[in-house]
């Protein structure tokens, strides 16, 4: 008799509990494509502001903006925290912090870091 495949068909990722050290792991992930995706434009903006002052200018008005300045914000916190996952994951490479209680107390590190430089820059940009 053939047994049954007990494997879900349909997965509804609203309704799977990851773990803190999964959400840290998909967070670096999407913040290092994120950044990486974000080098072409701001290569360009650094590259305009210093082709003339008008270019400067122009870029100074552009991150003057509210819109613009609450993004440097994010993608601050953003940085912050793919830099701390990043030196979690190097720490695990030499099997510091690999059991799974000080993985998860690292994880909830990687959180509270990013959230006190989100706190900070928020303080002094916004």
């Amino acid at each position: 008799m053939i047994q049954k495949d007990r494997r879900p068909v349909f997965l509804d990722i609203t309704r799977i509990d990851l773990p803190i050290t999964a959400v840290i792991s998909i967070i670096h992930r999407s913040t290092g494509i994120l950044f990486f995706l974000l080098i072409p434009p701001l290569i360009y903006l650094f590259d305009l502001s210093l082709s003339s002052w008008q270019g400067f200018e122009a870029v100074s008005q552009l991150l003057d903006h509210w819109l613009a300045r609450s993004l440097l914000v994010l993608l601050s916190w953003g940085f912050a925290h793919h830099l701390l996952a990043g030196i979690r994951y190097l720490l695990i490479d030499v099997d510091i912090g690999v059991g799974l209680e000080s993985s998860r107390i690292t994880a909830w590190c990687v959180v509270g870091g990013g959230l006190i430089v989100l706190f900070a820059v928020a303080l002094t940009v916004l």
